[in-house]
């Protein structure tokens, strides 16, 4: 790994060496399940209270408003069946965007399938959802609003205080996916007005197959997974040990090093997006150029595949993607850029680099360095480009 430049930390992360400490004894000796009722055991479902209350803590939330999940797609998957099931039992409507992550998307494709209306709004050029077209389709019968905090493509924050405001105006639910900024920046669930919230361990240096919901108490959601009492009778099945200890640590230690993070990585996302635009000809950066993730860089190069690009960044030693690691393999373009306007031959040849704290501004040059090489080197074998340099007389 030593020689290896990793920039797909939007994809996942690797653990933290203090999370893996701290779970190594979940998995060896400290191995009893929760729900027995000799000591052995018992010492464990305290440590379940406590992982609890640490990520209740982060949030500005209570213990009991957390629940541990396999991750982000399940956590989706579970505001947004069971809000349907409990609020909307005659069939009603739900207000996403174009620009979710596939788990919300199909999510809401399974339940228009069973009579619910969806309503999929448009956003601007930087991918920000327009509160007020967000308002205007608000409709009697809209139960749940799910917005995602940040997309994890182009990086762009949205305004989730104010879509709150918007939802809670009206009385209707709001769900946010946080999965790529949760760890990553501040969030305070009832400053902003979020009524139910998902986040994945795996995100921000903690184990994968672990996440969590946060339910705001009082809603009416009814069982995910049906089997036994685990989560308050909400999700049934042997909890996790390991992974909760692993997520619990994993954000105690994102919160207590989140200011430094987002400087460094900040700085990083900015020297290295002046580089590129700078110094490589024909490029246009996605995403809002200030609201956006500290870490996140996603930049689109004219008359190039994204895929050629990333096969040799590979072969450089440098690991990066194209969008999102759900629709890898897919030649569409991504629906996030499409969504922002961009024509299918400028999608194609976009690039999403996401920083971690272990990365280092020498590592952002050689990356640079070798991303002009390889750029010029496909633009000389692209006909699109030689079409374009003909007919612009460029020398």
């Amino acid at each position: 790994m030593s020689d290896l430049i990793y920039l797909d930390h939007a994809a996942t992360t690797a653990v933290h060496p203090d999370v893996l400490k701290e779970m190594l004894p979940y998995f060896t000796d400290r191995f009893g399940n929760p729900s027995s009722v000799y000591g052995f055991a018992a010492n464990n479902k305290n440590k379940l209270t406590e992982a609890r209350e640490t990520i209740a803590g982060a949030l500005g939330a209570k213990p009991e408003e957390i629940y541990f999940t396999a991750g982000g797609s399940e956590s989706d998957n579970w505001a947004l069946k069971c809000t349907a099931e409990a609020y909307g039992v005659h069939g009603g409507h739900i207000i996403t965007t174009k620009i979710e992550h596939h788990a919300i998307l199909h999510t809401c494709k399974y339940l228009q399938n069973r009579g619910y209306d969806v309503t999929y709004l448009d956003v601007d050029e930087n991918g920000l959802v327009d509160l007020n077209t967000l308002e205007a389709a608000v409709r009697p019968d809209t139960f749940l609003i799910s917005i995602m905090f940040a997309n994890n493509e182009i990086g762009t924050i949205e305004p989730i205080k104010e879509i709150g405001e918007i939802a809670h105006r009206y009385g209707i639910l709001f769900h946010t996916d946080a999965v790529q900024a949760f760890g990553q920046i501040p969030i305070h669930v009832d400053e902003m007005n979020i009524d139910m919230l998902s986040a994945s361990g795996h995100k921000f240096n903690g184990p994968k197959g672990i996440g969590f919901l946060y339910i705001k108490k009082g809603l009416k959601l009814k069982s995910f997974i049906h089997g036994g009492q685990q989560e308050r009778g909400r999700r049934a099945g042997t909890e996790n040990v390991p992974g909760i200890v692993g997520i619990a640590k994993a954000c105690e230690i994102a919160m207590a090093e989140m200011e430094e993070r987002m400087k460094k990585e900040t700085e990083l996302r900015d020297y290295l997006i002046e580089r590129i635009l700078k110094e490589i000809p024909y490029t246009r950066l996605n995403g809002h150029s200030k609201k956006r993730l500290p870490n996140n860089v996603n930049i689109s190069f004219q008359f190039v595949e994204g895929e050629s690009i990333l096969i040799m960044l590979d072969m450089a030693g440098i690991c990066a993607s194209s969008g999102s690691a759900c629709t890898s393999g897919s030649v569409d373009p991504s629906h996030v850029l499409l969504a922002i306007g961009l024509p299918h031959e400028i999608a194609h040849g976009s690039l999403r680099l996401t920083i971690g704290y272990e990365n280092t501004k020498e590592e952002m040059d050689t990356v640079v360095d070798n991303l002009k090489r390889i750029i010029t080197n496909l633009r000389n074998m692209s006909p699109l480009y030689e079409d374009y340099v003909k007919k612009n007389h460029i020398q």
